[in-house]
């Protein structure tokens, strides 16, 4: 199967990471209809005032150029230089998962952070995620804070994770 990594907005992309994350957090985690609505809202804002050198957001496609998006990741660096830059959107397809890609997504973001000097990296995420945390914590993120929540709808242990890259 062609692959192509995409750095950058692609066209349909907006809808396909939000059709993603709805379609596997409800069918795993029950999420509703608030939680699919909010990954569209809260990408859509981002990609609005993306700034290339601050932001960063990658696609893999399926296919020739143009193909259908089957795993992404972004950083969000608008309020890098208190917070630290955010990590978002970080998910790959049942098609693709377990064949690196998730490795691949999550090191071509940090490698962009450290190119922008960023000294730190956060994610927020829930606890039950096994696969993803062991990917998070093999870059070298650490569980930060952990607490019961329903930033996306449902209620879940929210859990915060920090990479200190300086």
């Amino acid at each position: 199967m062609e692959l192509e990594i995409t750095k950058g907005y692609v066209p349909g992309a907006i809808g396909r990471i939000a059709e993603m994350h709805g379609t596997y957090y409800h069918r795993h985690w029950g999420f509703t209809l608030f939680f699919e609505s909010r990954v569209a809202m809260d990408l859509s804002e981002f990609l609005r005032r993306y700034d290339d050198n601050r932001d960063g957001i990658w696609t893999v496609s399926t296919g020739s150029p143009g193909g259908r998006v089957e795993a992404s990741i972004a950083i969000d660096g608008l309020h890098a230089d208190g917070e630290g830059a955010h990590l978002r959107w970080f998910i790959v397809s049942d098609s693709l998962r377990g064949r690196g890609i998730g490795n691949l997504l999550i090191g071509a973001a940090l490698d962009f952070c450290r190119r922008c000097g960023y000294g730190r990296v956060r994610l927020s995420t829930f606890e039950g995620l096994n696969a993803a945390r062991r990917l998070y914590e093999k870059s070298g993120f650490r569980l930060a804070e952990q607490q019961r929540g329903t930033q996306w709808g449902t209620e879940v242990n929210e859990q915060k994770f920090i990479l200190d890259l300086k």
